[in-house]
């Protein structure tokens, strides 16, 4: 059983000055993530499950405060390392809870064989087998961006700095490294992203903070759906 703990979370939407100085801040004390490319990035692509009656897009537009949503998760297009996760929300603190899966596993649940997922002996793909037959929760869409990770241990900080947000709008081939997408929020928009323990240091407080910017409930699963 993985540990349930919740997490401080926030997000601001930043410019690319705001990026620009907070990035140069960070890289005087904070670490770089073990998996970014020689750029400091990797690129993300996640799958988003949805109901028919897009329960969680409306539980998210309204601001419900105990609320879920499930994704596939790929990095820089490699398929040898897939993870299915559960993203859980409580008033305002945020958990998330992973597992591995093949692209093999991920090619049956497209194409609408879930049986195997019944017996599995991943708690969380049983979970998704349960939700997937009797709430009718399926892929959706797919949803790209580029990410720059940065860690600070102390307080167990990880600050990201998310760009190139694009959606699939309709689109739920993850695999198809060529699946048409298209830009959100304009060119120059980056969504940064604070989450951390029990307190935020000063040090990083301080490093991220930019004039006239206030903490948003950006979802680009949201963003996704309502731009197409």
């Amino acid at each position: 059983m993985q540990d349930l703990k919740f997490r401080h979370e926030l997000k601001y939407y930043i410019n690319v000055a705001d990026y620009l100085t907070i990035k140069n801040r960070l890289s005087a004390f904070a670490d770089k993530d073990k998996n970014v490319n020689e750029s400091g990035t990797y690129k993300i692509r996640s799958l988003y499950f949805e109901t028919p009656t897009d329960r969680i897009l409306s539980e998210k537009i309204n601001g419900v405060n105990n609320r879920e949503k499930f994704r596939i998760r790929m990095y820089n297009d490699d398929d040898s390392y897939i993870r299915l996760e559960k993203k859980t929300k409580v008033n305002g603190f945020a958990n998330k809870i992973d597992a591995a899966v093949t692209r093999d596993e991920c090619e049956k649940l497209l194409g609408g064989d879930i049986s195997w997922m019944k017996h599995s002996e991943r708690a969380l793909l049983t979970e998704l087998y349960v939700k997937m037959k009797y709430e009718q929760l399926r892929p959706k869409t797919v949803v790209d961006y580029v990410r720059e990770p940065f860690i600070y241990k102390p307080g167990n900080v990880r600050v990201t700095l998310d760009s190139q947000i694009k959606t699939g709008i309709h689109t739920k081939d993850m695999f198809n490294p060529k699946v048409p997408t298209v830009r959100m929020h304009g060119t120059n928009v980056i969504i940064l992203e604070v989450k951390y323990d029990n307190f935020l240091p000063a040090i990083v407080q301080t490093s991220v903070q930019v004039p006239n910017r206030k903490n948003t409930a950006f979802s680009k699963y949201a963003v996704a759906r309502m731009f197409g």
